[in-house]
């Protein structure tokens, strides 16, 4: 619609969704309010949920893709390997070996992309049909097996509670409690729907009422405030309470650090599924695994048919493992050395060109991701435009922005519950500092309405004689 036709997507799969094409593993549902959690220019009044399970917003994005025709510009089953910068144009080469230059590119490469595999000794001589959550097999069946799940974070949680009644016994390996919260779900009616439908704004209304709602709790509890954290905590306290009646259980899921601390689940299953008779807690850390199962480090073996990983991503990497080679010939990776930072999360200094959706330092947390990525789509065209009214080829930001800026998020995440909250989690970078946005999202909004074409330099192409 901004009017650049030419357009390359490279997608590593065979069709798109990220992470909802990913994983398929039972009871996969999205934490962010569905009508929040899709495009404003696209609202969907057929959500049949509050809060959309996995194949459904699948099926969403691929209609959305459908009726703009944006597929036709989407080469599957192309993987990205290298990417170098020869002023002023990026050479882009492919899993199968292809090359070809670019003006600009983007790396929409999303945030929880690769597996993380716990380092476990004897992991690999496991008898029995092993595999990590986000690569989940459907042609193994569950029903009857003795299943052994390491992790406790939200996917673990979704799945326990939708297999925990069809499993023989369901073993969960839990190194650190979570604190969860209730998930508010709803069946939307079709009288719900033909209103959506027909009555005008009222879709969009809904959508900023479930953003408003999410940002004024959970987000005020993550930044520090008290009485919406302790709000927060005694919720997910009072379902604890509720769901969990023996004592010793409980004790063992109460976390020691406040609710926020780590991205917050909200799930309503998975308490129940621990009270079954089928169902163990083991809190015992693990100290192999053998062909018959998990052995825990009091010599325990629970001998398993099933290993099933839910043991999360690595959250540092973003468009990494490819290989991206700015304008001095530094290494994207080696300088990021497992603390990724990014001007505004969408451009890094000695990478021109170069644009990141959702990447280092945004806004994440309980927050819709969709909705984020309007926003930065919308502040990279507002710089391509001005490059284009500037007649300039090359765009990066100046050093000197993108050393401000990160410093004074640097000072300020130190106020969130990221930091304050007592917990290690994934959100923790390799400099020990959360790798998060630490003001409230409505910030970050304007931030990328206006851009600040000062904080970047725009630059003609060199020319040279001979050319």
């Amino acid at each position: 619609e901004a009017g650049y036709k030419d357009i390359v997507c490279f997608e590593k799969g065979d069709r798109l969704g990220g992470t909802w094409r990913d994983n398929r593993y039972p009871g996969l549902s999205c934490d962010v309010p569905s009508h929040w959690y899709s495009y404003s220019f696209e609202l969907n009044p057929n959500w049949s949920h509050r809060f959309s399970y996995g194949p459904e917003i699948a099926a969403y994005l691929d209609s959305v893709a459908e009726k703009y025709d944006v597929k036709r510009d989407i080469r599957f089953n192309t993987g990205v390997t290298d990417l170098t910068y020869v002023a002023p144009q990026w050479r882009l080469k492919t899993e199968q070996g292809q090359e070809e230059y670019f003006d600009l590119v983007v790396a929409a490469t999303g945030v929880l992309v690769n597996p993380a595999y716990p380092n476990i000794k004897g992991l690999d001589s496991f008898a029995g049909e092993k595999w990590h959550t986000a690569r989940w097999r459907d042609d193994v069946s569950l029903k009857g097996k003795r299943v052994g799940i390491i992790g406790t974070g939200s996917t673990s949680c979704q799945i326990v509670g939708a297999i925990a009644e069809e499993v023989g016994h369901i073993s969960v390996f839990q190194r650190t409690p979570q604190w969860l919260a209730p998930l508010p779900q709803l069946t939307y009616s079709k009288p719900w729907q033909f209103l959506l439908k027909h009555v005008p704004g009222l879709q969009y209304g809904v959508r900023l009422w479930q953003r408003w709602f999410m940002e004024q709790t959970f987000v005020k509890a993550t930044m520090g405030n008290k009485f919406h954290q302790r709000l927060v905590e005694w919720t997910c306290r009072r379902q604890l309470q509720t769901q969990i009646t023996d004592p010793e259980l409980r004790a063992k899921l109460t976390p020691d650090y406040k609710a926020t601390c780590k991205r917050l689940i909200f799930c309503s299953t998975f308490y129940p599924a621990l009270m079954r008779d089928n169902a163990s807690l083991v809190t015992e850390g693990i100290d192999e695994i053998t062909p018959e199962g998990v052995r825990t480090k009091d010599g325990e073996l629970h001998e398993l048919d099933v290993l099933l990983l839910a043991t999360g991503f690595n959250p540092t990497d973003f468009i990494l493992p490819t290989k991206v080679t700015g304008e001095q010939g530094q290494d994207l990776g080696e300088s990021w050395q497992g603390s990724p930072r990014a001007h505004r999360a969408l451009t890094v200094p000695g990478f021109p060109n170069f644009f990141m959706l959702q990447g280092p330092t945004g806004v994440f947390g309980n927050t819709s991701l969709i909705d984020l990525a309007e926003y930065q789509v919308g502040y990279m065209i507002s710089c391509i435009d001005q490059m284009r009214e500037e007649g300039a080829a090359v765009i990066a930001p100046k050093q000197e922005a993108f050393d401000s800026y990160n410093a004074a998020m640097s000072k300020d995440i130190g106020k969130t519950i990221w930091a304050t909250g007592g917990c290690d989690s994934w959100y923790l970078d390799a400099s020990g500092q959360a790798n998060l946005y630490p003001w409230h999202p409505r910030q970050y909004r304007e931030e990328m309405r206006s851009p600040r074409f000062e904080e970047y330099r725009l630059e003609p192409a060199v020319v040279t004689a001979a050319e």
